[in-house]
């Protein structure tokens, strides 16, 4: 890789381990050019805005979410232990790793027609996610309950999980669920997500 190359990888890795450890409000160009013991003005050759800087650690982001899927899927054949899978290192990732998961779906950085960039854009790490979801959902409800429309029915499957790994980041989940306190929380997400793919797919055949 060339020192440009090499330059602008630190900069996006300084960028993900601040996103990673301090949130997305502690990105900025200045600080990671602090941080990586560059002129401030040094991160503009390769972002020329914040909006590019935000989108080239967010698609960091994703990229790690993807090698996490293929390490967990890897060996599984059935379409409904895959989805499973799928389900369950969504929320995990989500837990885990806050920050990025919030910048990977700010909204103003997935739509990319309002901001010019010379690289490439977010969208295009976010769809391969959703067209990936799109055809496990699909093959799923074929043989039984097959969906009118596949886009639509994988949006609701992930709102849902969208949804219940923000609900379990803010405590709300274990607020309403005190009287499964007992439970340990792998435990407990296990089940939730369960419940997510029964009522999107039907209970599984034994």
């Amino acid at each position: 890789m060339s020192t440009e190359g090499s330059l602008r990888e630190r900069l996006v890795e300084v960028g993900v381990h601040l996103v990673m450890t301090e949130g997305t409000t502690a990105v900025g160009l200045r600080e990671i050019a602090r941080r990586a013991g560059v002129s401030h003005g040094a991160p503009r050759r390769y972002f020329p805005t914040h909006h590019s800087l935000l989108s080239a650690i967010a698609r960091r982001g994703f990229a790690d979410l993807e090698a996490r899927f293929a390490a967990a899927m890897a060996g599984l054949t059935s379409p409904r232990d895959l989805l499973r899978v799928f389900a369950r290192e969504y929320v995990a990732y989500a837990l885990e790793c806050r920050g990025m998961f919030e910048l990977m779906f700010r909204h103003e950085l997935l739509d990319s027609d309002r901001h010019g960039s010379a690289g490439p854009r977010l969208r295009e790490s976010t769809l391969p996610l959703f067209e990936r979801l799109v055809a496990l959902v699909a093959e799923c409800r074929s043989a039984g309950n097959p969906p009118e429309d596949p886009a639509v029915a994988a949006a609701a499957f992930w709102s849902a999980l969208h949804g219940l790994a923000q609900l379990w980041a803010w405590g709300s989940l274990r607020l309403v669920l005190d009287a499964h306190a007992g439970v340990p929380d792998g435990e407990r997400l296990d089940r939730l997500v369960a419940e997510v793919l029964d009522a999107h797919l039907g209970p599984a055949v034994p």
